[in-house]
């Protein structure tokens, strides 16, 4: 498969965006879950371990047996490609919100793997919410926060208003398409 041109400009901004997004906690969690729920290990490169869709279609037919009936094991990249597309329709027809999915060229490129790593969180969530009685993605360490008694009175004490305020906001001089034209006068004296 050829190699595309080093990204630059805008395009490399967006990239470097992207990779800032990145939380490798979110990947190690969504990592252990899937090798807990399909009893195989993901190699050491996450993208490269999920790349091929065949771990990710396990991982459908152990959350719903008979979900995906084909997996291909072909290393040709549009069968690769066709087993993340099954994985998403999965997904999609399992519950998952689409918003919270991937493209497919988001894995098989790793153009946005922080948006697999959050797919992979979402359907462990509605796993979750369907009954899933199997371990799910980040709870494995308690969500459980401990505050002094000062902390929890120092909380009464703030209003809403004090979180946002409208302080000063009008909608004076506007018309239901914005703000009218503003026309400055000025004093001209015209020489004859």
């Amino acid at each position: 498969m050829a190699q595309r041109p080093k990204d630059y400009g805008m395009t490399a901004e967006l990239a470097d965006k992207k990779a800032g997004k990145y939380d490798p906690v979110a990947e190690q969690e969504a990592r252990e879950w899937i090798e807990a729920v399909v009893g195989e290990p993901i190699q050491d490169n996450f993208q490269e371990g999920l790349k091929d869709g065949i771990i990710l279609c396990k991982l459908a037919n152990k959350l719903q047996p008979g979900s995906v009936r084909r997996i291909n094991e072909s290393k040709m990249a549009f069968k690769q490609m066709q087993n993340i597309g099954n994985f998403l329709t999965f997904a999609e027809a399992y519950g998952c919100n689409k918003a919270d999915m991937f493209q497919t060229m988001d894995l098989f490129e790793g153009q946005n793997m922080p948006q697999v790593v959050n797919a992979i969180h979402a359907l462990g969530r509605k796993a979750r919410e369907k009954g899933f009685d199997g371990p799910t993605p980040g709870a494995t360490e308690s969500r459980h926060r401990d505050f002094t008694e000062e902390q929890l009175k120092e909380g009464q004490n703030i209003s809403g208003l004090q979180i946002v305020s409208n302080k000063g906001a009008s909608a004076a001089g506007q018309t239901p398409y914005g703000l009218g034209r503003q026309v400055e006068k000025t004093n001209l004296k015209i020489k004859q």
